[in-house]
């Protein structure tokens, strides 16, 4: 039986968790012996993995997170008030030689150096969110393993990447799944020397499961009789909520009927709730929080925004597509690689009047959308074929 271990740090409800589910899903559990590894055994997703994977925590990673998260200077206090003198010198000097060479890989090292290594042996050991500094680096230098393989997530365009820690990182692993072309091109662009390691591996759906899903009956204002609108995500500046508000406090002030509602949890909320309250659309903006399961009411939606300033593939845009929902997308990394921009749906700058004016085009044609939806229910989305490039990988 294959041995195989993802590393992430919670189960959050978002995006790299919900692939992450996805994948599992659709993995011969008879054949593979599947352990996750997290740095925080905690999230809303925590209860979704399947009984047949075994869940670990990093207990170690209490004793550094305050270390990697506050300023150098609280640290450095920290060990002063705890009469760790010993230590202050070595950290400020390693510290220091990482941000003058610019080269975090010198900084890791040390904070890790003490960390001990996972004690099983493992077929693949694969770093599930990266980048990501802290988990790249335990299963690059602390795991045992036959093959590595770091899972990048992200538009590292967008992402503050050290070039010189993921140069020296990614030389440990053996392959580099990327969740989309635009992505993996990005990528090879800021390192070319992984360009033979780096394969596009597309995110797990299936439009049956979806479908499923999303005929859950829920009530979504039932009794409304206006435009319903649906965004799916964490609630953060780069998913670009505030620019959905921004559009429908234009779509408002023009006398449109419309309500929008918002899915996901996260740090940007209060910001969110300000413009809401400053804009004046507390009544047609709603910030319904997180949902294990988004589907029924992108179901229940006249049509699905994505509003995302980056994106490394986009999940939930996929799913959206596989409920026929009529889509106006921001054009984010790897956007055209899921929409034909007016056939099964529209592509737009990231901004609210470029959303605005498309959203507008689509309350005021009706007809239209009901052309994305057709085109979208002529093909079957299934990349569940995508598990085998891991499965077969050892």
């Amino acid at each position: 039986m294959k041995k195989i271990l993802f590393m992430v740090g919670m189960m959050n409800i978002g995006g790299v968790e919900k692939s992450l589910l996805s994948l599992l899903s659709v993995l011969p559990k008879e054949e593979l012996d599947v352990t996750i590894l997290m740095l925080e055994k905690k999230g809303g997703f925590l209860d979704q993995i399947p009984e047949w994977v075994k869940i670990e925590e990093a207990t170690w990673y209490k004793e550094i997170k305050p270390i990697i998260l506050q300023p150098p200077r609280l640290t450095i206090k920290e060990l002063y008030v705890k009469k760790k003198f010993f230590r202050i010198l070595p950290f400020i000097l390693n510290y220091l030689t990482s941000k003058y060479l610019k080269n975090r890989y010198l900084y890791y090292k040390y904070i890790l150096k003490s960390i001990p290594k996972h004690k099983g042996r493992f077929d693949i050991a694969v770093s599930y969110q990266g980048p990501n500094d802290i988990i790249d680096y335990y299963i690059a230098n602390k795991v045992s393993a036959k093959k590595k393989i770091s899972w990048v997530h992200f538009d590292v365009s967008k992402f503050g990447m050290n070039k010189k820690l993921y140069k020296k990182l990614y030389k440990k692993f053996d392959k580099l799944f990327i969740v989309s072309n635009e992505a993996k091109s990005r990528l090879i662009e800021r390192i070319p020397s992984i360009e033979r390691k780096a394969e596009v591996f597309l995110n797990v759906v299936s439009s049956q499961l979806v479908s499923k899903m999303g005929s859950v009956k829920i009530n979504l204002d039932q009794e409304y009789d206006g435009v319903k609108i649906v965004t799916v995500g964490r609630l953060s500046k780069e998913k670009g909520q505030d620019i959905a508000i921004k559009a429908l406090a234009k779509l408002r002030k023009e006398g449109y009927k419309v309500r929008w509602y918002c899915i996901g949890e996260g740090n940007f909320r209060e910001d969110l709730e300000k413009l809401i309250e400053d804009l004046d659309v507390k009544e047609d903006f709603h910030l319904l929080g997180s949902k294990t399961n988004p589907y029924p009411f992108i179901s229940e939606a006249d049509i699905y925004v994505q509003t995302s300033r980056h994106e490394g593939y986009c999940l939930t845009l996929a799913e959206a597509k596989c409920l026929n929902k009529p889509i106006i997308t921001t054009n984010f990394i790897g956007a055209y690689e899921q929409i034909e921009n007016g056939i099964n749906g529209w592509i737009v700058e990231a901004n609210e009047d470029e959303v605005y004016k498309r959203v507008k085009h689509l309350i005021d044609y009706p007809y239209q959308r009901e052309l994305l939806s057709k085109s979208l229910k002529t093909s079957l989305i299934d990349t569940t074929h995508e598990a085998d490039k891991l499965i077969y990988f050892v």
